[in-house]
């Protein structure tokens, strides 16, 4: 199960490192509108392109798992997903993050490890 937990951990890297770059991509737009000229502007912000890869490798890697390992086990893991995003957040955003979101976090990390072993 050991093997799980890296590739769930790695699929979770990629999964919020991709909506990471989505906020970033979403950062870059000055308003949203619902036309055809606004989606051209925007097929020039590598931001979404770079999260729609690493989204999509997330996918695949997801995948993978799911094939190999059973369901009940595999999709509890991907919890972990919320304990990298709350780090992104801190060091790339610059968010602080309470003291109660870090017992969330020390609970999640440990429910990951109890459903695995």
């Amino acid at each position: 199960m050991f093997t799980l937990i890296i590739l769930a951990l790695i699929q979770c890297i990629l999964l919020a490192g991709g909506q990471a770059m989505l906020k970033c991509a979403l950062n870059r737009i000055d308003h949203f509108e619902w036309s055809w000229s606004f989606v051209g502007s925007q097929l020039t912000n590598w931001w979404f392109l770079a999260a729609g890869i690493t989204l999509g490798a997330a996918t695949v890697l997801w995948m993978y798992i799911l094939r190999k390992y059973p369901l009940s086990q595999a999709y509890p893991v991907t919890a972990l997903s919320y304990v990298v995003n709350i780090f992104i957040a801190m060091i790339f955003f610059g968010e602080s993050v309470p003291i109660l979101h870090w017992i969330g976090v020390l609970l999640i990390v440990g429910g990951c490890i109890m459903l695995v072993c």
